[in-house]
Order: C-alpha cells, then structure tokens, then sequence
C-alpha cells in the first residue's frame, strides 16, 4: 500500500473541516434513514391505520435487537479499521474488511432461524395483543427474511466511513430511501399488500444497496478492498472487534428492553393506541437523534485515526465541535416537541385521539432533550478511540441504570404520565454521568499531550 492512498489528511487537515467533510454525508446518510422509518410510519398510518401503527411499534424491540448484532460487528470493526489506518497497518485493516463479511452472514442466519421460530411468542411478549399481532408479524417476517442483507448493508456501511469513503456511505443510505419511497407506496397502495408491503420495500432497497457496497469494495484500487485470504476468521481480529462494538450493542439490547417496559407500561395504562403513539414520538424523536450519531460518524474515523496516531489536541477538538454540533441538533427537537407537537404528529395519522396521545407524549420526553446530544456525543467518542469499558458503561448508565427504575416506579404513581417522564429523567441523570466521566479523560488528555 502506498502512503498517498492513506487517509493521511486525518491527520493533518484542518478539523474543522475534517468534520464537515465527514459528518454531513454522514448526517445525510442518518437523516434520511431516519426518514426511510417515517415513511413506513406515514405509509402505513394512512394506507393500513392507526391500529398498523401500534403493531409496527411492537415490532421496534425486535428490530433494536436485529441492530444490537449489526452493531456489535459492523461498528466494533469500523472503529478497529480507523485505529489500524492510523497505525498504518493495512494488513490487519484488510483482514478485518473479510471478517466484517463473514461474521455478518453467520450472525445473520443464527438470529433470522431463531426469531422466526419464536416469533409469535416474541411478539407478544414484546406487548403485542390480538388486535396487533397480525401486523406485527406480517412485518417482522419479511423484515426477518431479508436479515442477512441488513447486516451486511449495515456493516459495510460502516467500513466505508471508516476507510475514508463518507460520501460513498451516504449515497447507499440515500439510495435505500429514494428505493424505499418508490416501492412502498407502490405495495401498500396499489399492490394493496398492506404493512407487507412496507417492509417488501426495506428489504429491497438494502439489497439494492448492498450490491452497490459489493462492487465497491471489489475494486482492487481501493484501499481496503476484497481479495484472497482476508475471509478467514482471525481470534483476535474477532475478539477486537466485538469487544468494541460490545457498547453499541448493549446499548441496542438495552433499547430493547426499554422499548419492552414502555409498550407494556403504555398497554397497562393507555391500551394498544397509546402503544401507538409512542411508536409515533419514537420516530420524532429518532429523527434527530439519528442527525447526532451522523455527527458521531463523522467524529469516528478522525477520533480513532488521530489517537491512534496520538495526536491528543487533535482528538479533543473534534469532541468539542461534535458536541456544539449535537446540541444545536437536539434544542431543535426540544423546540418542535415543546411548540408544535400536534403538527409534527398529525403527519403520521388523521386519528384525533391518537394524534392528541402523541403530542402529550412527545412534550414530555424533549423536557430534557437539549443535553441529550452531548450525553450521546460523550459515549460514542469513548467508543471511537477503542476504550470499550468505559463506552459500555456510558451507554448503559442511561437505559439500565436510570430509565428501567424510573419505568418500573413512576407509572405505579402516575400512570401513561409516568411512563413518558421516565425518558426525560434519565436523559438528566445520564448526562450528568457523561460530563464527570469527559471532565477526567480530557485531564488525562492534556498529560498525554
């Protein structure tokens, strides 16, 4: 490999902007992934109904829990590769490009077997009732049929921003939601396959993103690209990268959890149509959170790549921009869910009673949200510069620690209420965590340097 085929310019460009450079493919990328979610929502909330609503939102633990794999591979490994690009050690970053591939596929085909296999008693367990089970399971089941693909996209995805392709990274996303747009409305309306339809439509726009990530990396004038050897599994190439991709991944189990106790604590309190509304605030508010880990994409490669290299003034600037950053993009969503939250929940839905649950539910779950980005910003910078242990614990501090007491306690007091209060009280309480834990590894920072 020749040095000018290196992302050298990590290293030495300005961050700034490296980060502009990086994070609004990125951001484009996330937001219109989070969009590609709230097109299903839309689609299906006019085309099927409310009550469709409420059975894809049971499905949100399940897909969490499809994430929580894709994560624990594809993130683990982009982080490695930025890491090994910094230290100049393109054999290992090639090897882990294999791994990415294979480990994928076996993961895939585990959790695709297994779910299928129990997926009515998942489904139900995860809140479903006899009103939304049908809807429920006629969504998981295409979305599980195409399951491999998703992690393949996923992972890949993620080894092209970490080997210097952001705007690549960003055309597959992009490509998945125009594909998206096109199909679904074809399915659901015209074809009349219902919430089938929607998630024939998925699968289908990753597939045809997928294949566009294969060619790429097939290109032998790429820096990391496919050729003999770099399949075969590696211990510790494996052992690397799900030991970093550990933190995104309990942090999707914990989603999952959380995503359980809310639908059941919203089914005690509300009924099904509450479930409903939270599956409307949950794509709000999924919105700018995916625009913050755009941000964090952006950060990732510059973070990891100027650590490794040990430019220690260089990893703290790009913390503090992507910090500004999130903040700004999380205040916007405080400001829409605290001024016009009926507006932005009747794009999902005509139903008058629905429409009004959401809105109650999404003024009290941006109490808090300004702080939110920094507190998501912090965890993933100690997952960018491979300190796993203490990424883990960030990601965790928020869904374990705080938010499944306060699901457990609060709605015992005060109802449907007390579940939405619960989110916001965590976001508090977990950034406070966040800003001790920044404060001492920024000391340890200025020593180094």
């Amino acid at each position: 490999m020749t040095t000018q085929r290196t992302p050298t310019a990590l290293g030495t460009e300005k961050i700034g902007k490296l980060l502009m450079q990086y994070s609004v493919p990125a951001i484009i990328a996330m937001t219109a992934s989070s969009l590609y979610n709230m097109v299903d929502s839309i689609f299906i909330g006019h085309g099927v109904g409310s009550m469709a609503i409420s059975g894809l939102a049971i499905t949100f633990p399940l897909m969490n829990l499809a994430a929580a794999f894709g994560s624990l591979v594809g993130a683990g490994a982009a982080t490695l590769i930025s890491v090994k690009l910094g230290q100049k050690d393109y054999d290992t970053a090639q090897r882990v490009l294999g791994n990415v591939v294979v480990l994928n596929i076996i993961i895939g085909i585990f959790f695709t077997l297994l779910t299928l296999l129990f997926l009515d008693p998942i489904l139900y367990f995860f809140g479903a009732s006899e009103q939304t089970i049908g809807y429920a399971r006629d969504f998981m089941q295409i979305i599980l049929a195409g399951n491999i693909v998703t992690h393949l996209y996923m992972g890949l995805n993620a080894t092209l921003r970490a080997a210097g392709h952001p705007k690549k990274a960003m055309m597959a996303t992009v490509s998945t939601v125009v594909i998206n747009v096109l199909l679904a409305p074809l399915f659901i309306f015209v074809l009349g396959w219902g919430i089938r339809g929607a998630a024939t439509a998925t699968v289908l726009a990753q597939f045809f993103a997928l294949l566009w990530q294969l060619k790429v990396f097939s290109n032998p004038n790429e820096l990391l690209h496919f050729h003999k050897g770099i399949f075969r599994l590696r211990k510790k190439i494996v052992l690397n990268s799900l030991a970093i991709g550990m933190s995104p991944f309990m942090m999707n189990l914990a989603s999952c959890l959380i995503v359980i106790l809310i639908n059941h604590g919203l089914k005690e309190h509300g009924g099904d149509l509450a479930i409903g509304a939270y599956g409307i605030v949950n794509r709000l508010v999924f919105l700018f959170a995916m625009i913050v880990m755009g941000l964090n994409q952006g950060m990732q490669p510059i973070a990891g790549y100027n650590y490794g290299a040990k430019l220690y003034p260089r990893v703290t600037e790009v913390l503090k921009l992507t910090i500004y950053g999130a903040t700004f993009v999380t205040t916007t969503g405080f400001l829409i869910g605290m001024f016009i939250p009926h507006l932005a929940t009747s794009i999902f839905t005509g139903d008058e009673e629905l429409i009004a649950l959401a809105s109650q539910g999404l003024s009290i779950v941006v109490t808090f949200f300004p702080i939110v980005g920094f507190q998501m910003v912090t965890a993933n910078f100690f997952q960018s510069i491979g300190m796993a242990g203490k990424a883990i614990f960030l990601s965790l501090t928020r869904q374990l620690l705080f938010l499944v007491p306060c699901l457990i306690i609060l709605p015992q007091h005060f109802g449907a209420v007390g579940v939405w209060s619960s989110m916001p009280t965590a976001d508090l309480a977990a950034s406070l965590v966040s800003g001790f834990m920044l404060w001492r590894q920024f000391r340890k920072f200025k020593k180094m340097a």
